[in-house]
């Protein structure tokens, strides 16, 4: 999903789901083919998800300085070839032992969180706001994107479908959701 090409106005759950990852477990993950600059673990991440927003360099050496004061990985190499530092990192036996740990255990379903669509939802509804016409266009801006995600072709990394299901399927569950809301707002207005 390219987050730099959506309408704003998609929650920001549908919007980045797949930056709802930790970003200190996918870098650990990075790392866990060997050593590494700061400037390949950005280029793998998005390589892993192409269809995401890219992973911004600052988040990048922020992560990596978090991991390595944690002891999660550790600096292995440190050159300065007539530019700026470059610095290798390398995951250290803690950092394996967190990654696997984080591979292992399931991700709690979500429940009880009002993401940004329901949030203007009820916001429309509750101060006399067009909550039809918010809905209508929630609904067009989530079909665009699964269109655009159908249309395009995905890499040839074999991961790549399994994101691409994963958010079409989210965005389909949205759409579903969108339809009933919209039904039963006409239906209250049909009754008042």
């Amino acid at each position: 999903m390219d987050c730099r090409i959506l309408d704003y106005s998609l929650s920001t759950y549908t919007r980045c789901i797949v930056l709802a990852v930790a970003t200190a477990e996918l870098v650990l993950g990075l790392l866990s083919a060997g050593p590494a600059h700061g400037y390949d673990v950005k280029r793998g991440h998005d390589a892993w998800f192409p269809d995401s927003r890219p992973l911004a360099f600052g988040q990048v050496y922020t992560t990596l300085g978090r991991l390595e004061r944690d002891g999660l990985v550790e600096i292995v190499d440190k050159t300065s070839g007539g530019g700026p530092d470059r610095t290798v990192y390398a995951l250290t036996s803690k950092g394996r032992d967190h990654l696997s740990d984080w591979l292992n255990d399931p991700v709690p379903p979500a429940w009880g969180s009002a993401d940004e669509v329901l949030r203007k939802l009820v916001a429309a509804i509750r101060t006399g706001g067009d909550a039809a016409g918010f809905l209508a266009r929630q609904r067009a801006s989530h079909l665009r994107r699964i269109r655009e995600l159908r249309e395009t072709p995905a890499d040839d990394d074999p991961t790549s479908p399994l994101v691409r299901e994963y958010i079409v399927a989210h965005l389909d569950a949205d759409l579903r959701w969108l339809d009933g809301a919209l039904d039963r707002i006409s239906e209250q207005r049909g009754t008042r």
